[in-house]
């Protein structure tokens, strides 16, 4: 395996499936037979989910929402998507820990850095909730900072297009997709990988963000084993 430890984020939208909001229970059960074939291979598997799916603190906030308490509600959505996600990996017949960055003890254990390491060293897949605990912070910075945190090898950001374009391939026909791409080149491009926040936390960090699509089948297992899949961002 060409990574020992991961970080895969995933998006609340991700699993929606083609439903317009929610948990579709069959991409759910697909993306933890994806995750349980790379733990059988020896592979340390952390997860960041996003809340997009249930609530967004932005949308809330354009319209009149208070944007802290809108942020709030996007964490709360988190945790039932890790909850959602942990049923089903278990179901799999894996171990898991779901870890929150808000208090809520009688669901998920409070992130503490070491045991999320022990527990990764130990086989089981562990997912961070809860974002960062912050509001103002999108789950793209709490991937960074969790995969940072945890020493992970890079971060697999599973979208539901192959790899980074030149423009929006499902608006542009005529984008072209690149194989690598620096982090300078991303920003000097404007492209839209992550927030800024979280892309240069990674880029300060060298930490390698691999961009791809989580739901063609075997992807995942392909890009832990090597095969160049995707789009890597690197120094």
């Amino acid at each position: 395996m060409q990574y020992k430890r991961i970080l895969l984020k995933l998006s609340g939208e991700a699993l929606m499936g083609d439903r317009s909001y929610g948990i579709d229970p069959g991409r759910l059960a697909l993306y933890a037979e994806e995750i349980r074939a790379v733990v059988e291979k020896g592979v340390e598997v952390a997860i960041v989910i996003g809340g997009g799916n249930i609530f967004r603190g932005v949308a809330g906030a354009s319209n009149g929402m208070d944007r802290v308490q809108g942020d709030h509600m996007g964490m709360l959505a988190t945790i039932i998507n890790g909850l959602a996600l942990q049923s089903a990996l278990e179901d799999k017949g894996l171990d898991t820990r779901l870890q929150s960055a808000i208090k809520i003890n009688e669901v998920a254990e409070p992130f503490i850095r070491r045991r999320a390491m022990r527990h990764l060293e130990k086989g089981r897949v562990v997912i961070f909730g809860g974002g960062t605990g912050n509001p103002y912070f999108t789950t793209d910075s709490a991937a960074v900072l969790r995969a940072i945190e945890i020493e992970a090898d890079v971060i697999l950001k599973g979208t539901r297009v192959d790899g980074i374009y030149t423009s929006d391939p499902e608006k542009d026909k005529s984008a072209t997709k690149f194989d690598s791409i620096s982090f300078k080149d991303v920003l000097s491009r404007g492209l839209k990988v992550m927030d800024t926040t979280a892309f240069t936390l990674s880029q300060e960090n060298e930490l390698p963000i691999v961009v791809f699509d989580m739901n063609k089948q075997g992807n995942l297992m392909k890009i832990v084993s090597g095969e160049n899949i995707g789009t890597v961002v690197n120094l």
